[in-house]
């Protein structure tokens, strides 16, 4: 698989070539079209893998990449919907001990999802723009059905 761009500059993934059309996906949606060759150019430089994943929404990624267990995402979402929130409180509040909620809260710091924030007169931490528009595209995502079951 490559990553190929067409006339207009737009990315996709080369999924069969022949003589004169190949069948390309679009990342964003997902759809599947032949494309002329003479209208495609193989891009030598993008990682098919990368061109996949940008077809997610850009704060999906950056959160995904940032929390990587349940226990990450629920500190993250307990930040957007509580708003800011001292870190006196965090402690009292959830199961972590202080060097993992501040690896934590680095982290979600490094990939933008959070600032330092006062609250009550304590420092502490609130989700930025970036974080609460990752969880609203989760929580209003269109779920995909559960594959079915053959029954015998």
């Amino acid at each position: 698989m490559r990553t190929v761009r067409d006339d207009d500059g737009d990315h996709y993934l080369l999924l069969k070539e022949s003589d004169e059309s190949s069948l390309v996906r679009d990342p964003e949606s997902g759809a599947e079209r032949y494309v002329a060759n003479e209208d495609l150019d193989v891009v030598d430089d993008e990682s098919p893998l990368s061109t996949a994943a940008a077809g997610i929404d850009p704060a999906v990624r950056r959160l995904v990449t940032a929390t990587y267990d349940d226990q990450s995402l629920g500190l993250l979402v307990e930040l957007v919907d509580r708003g800011p929130i001292s870190t006196i409180d965090l402690l009292d509040s959830y199961d972590l001990c202080e060097s993992d909620l501040h690896g934590l809260l680095a982290e979600f710091r490094a990939a933008g999802l959070v600032e330092e924030a006062e609250s009550a007169g304590q420092r502490g931490y609130a989700a930025t723009d970036l974080a609460r528009e990752a969880i609203t595209e989760l929580r209003d995502g269109e779920a995909s059905e559960p594959a079915s079951t053959p029954t015998e």
